[in-house]
């Protein structure tokens, strides 16, 4: 039986709207029309460091989402709005750090599962008949772009962002699996990148493929959050400020310039100071005061040793020579090789006389083969220089 009635999608629509989702639509359970693409893509090893993506049972599920709940026969997809990037407070020292809009605030994972948890309970007030249901927000083997576009909510743009013709592309997805029979709504089948290539053009790293996936091992924010050893050495150079994660892409493109708005879901910025943060301070962040400045932000996903990685690397690149105390006590000090091997890259891009008696100082102490490596490459990156 189909339980569509015009009344029952309205009240879903009307509900999600309440609960702060921008748009909702309806899609089936079918098979992804990308998973071909998706598939070589992991064949290819663009998936970098990400394991989890091509174990079999995730491959399984996103082949055939009728494999994530047993009877579904409807999913509910819905976007949330984040802010701008233009919309970041002013740093409040310099030389500030950049953090992808999405992260400013509460992490989504927390806020758009919760809304989706009311819509639930709405749905169970409205209708006198028992079903099912599961909710994923960018956590469980879903193609979710690929669901969204099916859904009507907008087409996956060259930079691989579901874009939505009047609002954009600064948006979370979430989805409600169902066991209800309800009427799929019309796909998003126009392509409106046409010619253009600012996002391909912008990206310094040149991650973005031709075919509207992304070379993962070369994104910014794949090296700044999913990476948990070193960023590779000639990419260092490519992350400017950027310490957790990458606006770039979206920021360029003509649909966000002329369309994205500030509004937003308030959640999202709940923690303003996380969005430019300042980063002769943040090199000193104990395991402490990392979990109380981003206490239910998505930032700890990096953990703090990944986060200090990507604030020396920030460092570097932006070669105040103010901060070359703070990365040189770094050196001395920080317990974690990671941070110290990469305060050491972050000492020989500044340069001058105080960085190569920070650097052939620490020689004489430093233990660990990979930091050992990094102050060498450090030093002759000087004297080159």
């Amino acid at each position: 039986m189909v339980e569509n009635t015009p009344s029952l999608k309205d009240f879903i629509k009307a509900e999600a709207s309440r609960l702060g989702f921008d748009l909702v639509g309806f899609t089936d359970p079918s098979p992804p029309d990308s998973f071909a693409v998706y598939q070589k893509w992991l064949e290819e090893g663009l998936h970098s460091g990400m394991a989890y993506l091509s174990r079999p049972d995730a491959v399984a599920r996103r082949a055939d989402p009728s494999l994530i709940l047993p009877g579904v026969k409807s999913i509910v997809v819905v976007a949330m709005r984040y802010p701008r990037p233009e919309d970041a407070p002013h740093p409040v020292s310099e030389p500030a750090g950049k953090v992808a809009a999405y992260s400013w605030g509460e992490d989504y994972h927390h806020i758009i599962p919760s809304q989706l948890s009311r819509l639930v309970t709405a749905l169970k007030q409205k209708i006198d008949f028992p079903f099912d249901w599961k909710i994923y927000t960018d956590s469980g083997p879903v193609l979710e772009r690929d669901l969204a576009q099916r859904a009507g909510l907008g087409w996956i743009g060259k930079n691989s962002c579901l874009i939505h013709p009047r609002m954009g592309s600064y948006f979370l997805l979430g989805e409600l699996f169902l066991t209800l029979d309800l009427e799929p709504d019309p796909p998003f089948t126009a392509d409106h990148c046409g010619s253009c290539q600012r996002c391909i053009e912008a990206c310094p790293t040149q991650c973005i493929l031709p075919n509207r996936t992304l070379d993962a091992g070369r994104c910014i924010s794949y090296l700044t959050i999913e990476n948990k050893g070193a960023i590779p050495n000639d990419l260092r150079p490519a992350l400017d400020g950027w310490v957790f994660g990458c606006d770039i892409c979206q920021q360029v493109c003509p649909w966000n310039i002329r369309f994205a708005s500030s509004a937003h879901t308030s959640s999202f910025l709940e923690k303003k100071e996380i969005a430019r943060p300042p980063l002769k301070q943040e090199i000193h962040l104990s395991s402490a005061e990392f979990r109380q400045k981003f206490n239910r932000s998505p930032v700890p996903r990096a953990k703090r040793r990944g986060y200090l990685r990507n604030v020396a690397v920030a460092l570097g690149n932006l070669a105040d020579k103010t901060a070359l105390p703070h990365l040189i006590f770094c050196l001395q000090n920080e317990s974690e090789p990671l941070v110290r091997a990469h305060a050491a890259w972050a000492i020989g891009k500044i340069g001058g006389q105080q960085a190569i008696n920070a650097l052939a100082n620490a020689l004489s102490s430093e233990t660990d083969p990979q930091v050992i490596k990094e102050i060498h490459l450090a030093l002759n990156h000087i004297t080159k220089n």
